[in-house]
């Protein structure tokens, strides 16, 4: 792992641990509209990106309006009950092992950017990032291009860095933007449905500070 000079962080479900706050919103968005809602088990086998797909999946009406009204009634009571949430387990302690290797460090998300930075500076982490992306809207397609300018920006070659995420999405944006790739399965996504895809998959932070040497 020593030509690593640079790591792409995911932040919701691999930094931050906001599974059971992302379920719960979203089974309240269901039971108003009287739809059947989600165990955990039943969310970590759907949940998907893009989002427009997994909830046409669950039983939402995701014509053009409706799927715009969801997605701020999610974002709306997600970022209101966003401080609810914690840092996964040892996020803190591999995050500062990374800066004490000398490596630098961004954040790559599918949350809106300046709730993102938010966030991230709540949890008093701002200063040990080079870069913080987060995409321009609440829609969450894709973060392949936003991966792809961070590149460009922090002037490091692709061979030089690898992404750490916790769902398929990020396993994509990593091939998209040609990194490597560590899965973690403590998120969005459970380990089989990692494991089916991505023979780099580890439980927790502390394995992948383990794979990382740090």
């Amino acid at each position: 792992m020593s030509r690593y000079r640079h790591i792409i962080w995911d932040w919701n479900g691999t930094l931050l641990d906001d599974v059971d706050l992302s379920l719960d919103v979203v089974n309240g968005m269901l039971a108003r509209r009287q739809l059947p809602t989600m165990s955990r088990e039943h969310y970590h086998a759907v949940f998907d990106f893009p989002v427009r797909n997994y909830y046409a999946q669950i039983g939402f009406d995701i014509t053009d309006a409706s799927f715009r009204e969801l997605s701020h009634e999610f974002i709306a009571e997600y970022d209101r009950r966003r401080f609810e949430t914690q840092l996964h387990d040892s996020a803190g302690r591999v995050l500062d092992a990374v800066v004490a290797r000398g490596l630098s460090q961004s954040i790559l998300s599918a949350y809106k950017h300046d709730t993102l930075c938010e966030i991230v500076d709540h949890f008093g982490l701002t200063a040990k990032f080079a870069r913080l992306s987060g995409l321009d809207d609440i829609y969450a397609h894709s973060k392949a291009e936003l991966g792809r300018r961070c590149i460009e920006s922090l002037h490091v070659a692709p061979a030089e860095v690898v992404m750490i995420g916790d769902t398929l999405h990020d396993f994509d944006v990593a091939a998209a933007i040609g990194v490597d790739c560590i899965l973690v399965a403590h998120g969005h996504h459970p380990l089989d449905r990692l494991a089916a895809k991505s023979p780099n998959v580890v439980n927790n932070l502390e394995e992948v500070a383990t794979k990382l040497g740090l």
